[in-house]
């Protein structure tokens, strides 16, 4: 049915709204899906139940970060970082956004360890941010940019796996491109998200902000007091340390699996004494507590998508629009777009929509008279629409597990919102505009 994507994402996204837990936000939103496609209760449940397993590794891989992350902070080699940047930045807070958000572009591309980075990187900054007044929904927008853009404009890392999976897609319904061209048709669309970035750091979050007493959150201290932090020394322990970052990033390269490398990097701490055998219940505890609830979400986002690929949902949404959107192509387009959109925030991953869409538009587009660079371009935004904003998405999910470490920052109100607002606006404006000029 048709409306079913329409109905079960109006659902997750006004839970998530109200504040809801984003976990039973997905979960309502998965039934509502499966009983609108004239499943039971039941069956909607087995559904989406079924479909979790497709994330297991995925939140197994989370948990270990988060547990490695709290090892690399009981070393205190953060410490060294957050005093170095604390003499270097002081009170820019704009420069401050810009370093962050390079960092997490590098994270999809030079060094792909997409979200890795950010549980050992952002937890140890928080004092920082707010010694600074610094406004966490502005480094929330500047990740989830390092975490999509890049792999949206670039064919390297993570970014050729997005590029060969439009055109593998695109090659199976008979349009044949090269990435190279794949490439230029989605700088345009890039282009909107570097103007997004920028407008919220220059403007929308410029302004300090200093976190009202009714928002502090749980007591977690990351590292030692500033004027400490200032003052730390590099010993022999944070060379170990940093050993067991360059295994786990080379087994995260090389092997492309972030549970082994997680799990090397853990086994590394141990096996160095930078972390004692006998805190290691207290450090796979508190891992869990940073990682865990994203673990979680992420396996029920895997179930929620099952029950929309089973039941057809997204394939119904696409024919019935197509019935709708007559022979202009600038109409054509605005309405793709909207699917894309409606689906990425539902399923929460770029990568695993895009075949999806690409069956259903490549045809429509062959129809509409769109060239192939039109039809990629369409197809690539439409994809990674959606991606920043959705609550059920690691590019907003990640920046949450770093930013709420203190139980300070919510993550639809702090994270989803901004980066919807910043990212998905001129995502589609400009994936629109590159469509009719291609």
């Amino acid at each position: 049915m048709a409306l079913a994507v329409i109905v079960s994402v109006f659902v997750l996204t006004i839970l998530s709204l109200l504040r809801v837990n984003v976990i039973i936000a997905i979960l309502a939103a998965g039934l509502t899906a499966g009983v609108m496609n004239g499943q039971t209760i039941m069956d909607s449940l087995d559904l989406l139940v079924s479909g979790m397993g497709a994330q297991a590794s995925v939140a197994l891989s989370y948990i270990l970060l988060g547990a490695f992350a709290v090892a690399i902070t009981h070393s205190g080699i953060t410490s060294i970082l957050v005093g170095y940047l604390l003499r270097v930045l002081k009170d820019m807070r704009t420069f401050t956004v810009l370093v962050i958000a390079s960092i997490a572009c590098l994270s999809q591309n030079a060094i792909p360890v997409h979200i890795a980075f950010i549980p050992i990187l952002i937890p140890p900054l928080l004092q920082l941010f707010d010694r600074m007044k610094l406004d966490r929904r502005a480094v929330a927008s500047a990740l989830t940019f390092g975490l999509k853009a890049p792999y949206v404009m670039l064919p390297i890392g993570f970014g050729l796996i997005f590029h060969q999976t439009i055109q593998e897609s695109m090659e199976t319904h008979g349009v044949t491109l090269s990435i190279r061209e794949i490439t230029q048709s989605l700088l345009l669309p890039g282009a909107g998200m570097i103007a997004g970035l920028l407008f919220a750091v220059f403007i929308t979050y410029r302004k300090p902000r200093e976190l009202k007493e009714s928002e502090a959150g749980h007591d977690i201290q990351f590292g030692e007091s500033l004027e400490k932090l200032k003052n730390a020394k590099f010993n022999n322990k944070h060379g170990f340390t940093l050993v067991a970052i360059v295994v786990t990033l080379f087994i995260q390269a090389y092997y492309e699996n972030l549970v082994l490398a997680a799990l090397a990097g853990l086994v590394l701490m141990f096996i160095f004494k930078i972390v004692p055998f006998r805190s290691g219940d207290r450090v796979v505890t508190d891992g869990i507590a940073m990682m865990g609830t994203i673990a979680f979400v992420m396996l029920i986002a895997g179930g929620y998508a099952n029950v929309l690929t089973e039941t057809e949902s997204v394939t119904a949404l696409v024919d019935a629009s197509s019935e709708y959107i007559g022979t202009s192509q600038a109409f054509i387009s605005f309405v793709l777009l909207l699917v894309g959109l409606v689906v990425t925030i539902g399923i929460g991953s770029s990568f695993a929509t895009v075949p999806i869409l690409a069956a259903l538009f490549v045809p429509i587009c062959i129809g509409a008279g769109f060239s192939p660079m039109a039809t990629a371009a369409l197809i690539g935004t439409a994809g990674a629409l959606g991606d920043a904003g959705s609550p059920a998405s690691d590019s907003t999910l990640g920046p949450t597990s770093g930013l709420n470490a203190d139980g300070r920052h919510h993550h639809i109100w702090d994270t989803c919102v901004p980066t919807f607002l910043h990212f998905n606006i001129p995502l589609f404006i400009f994936g629109w505009i590159a469509s009719l000029m291609l």
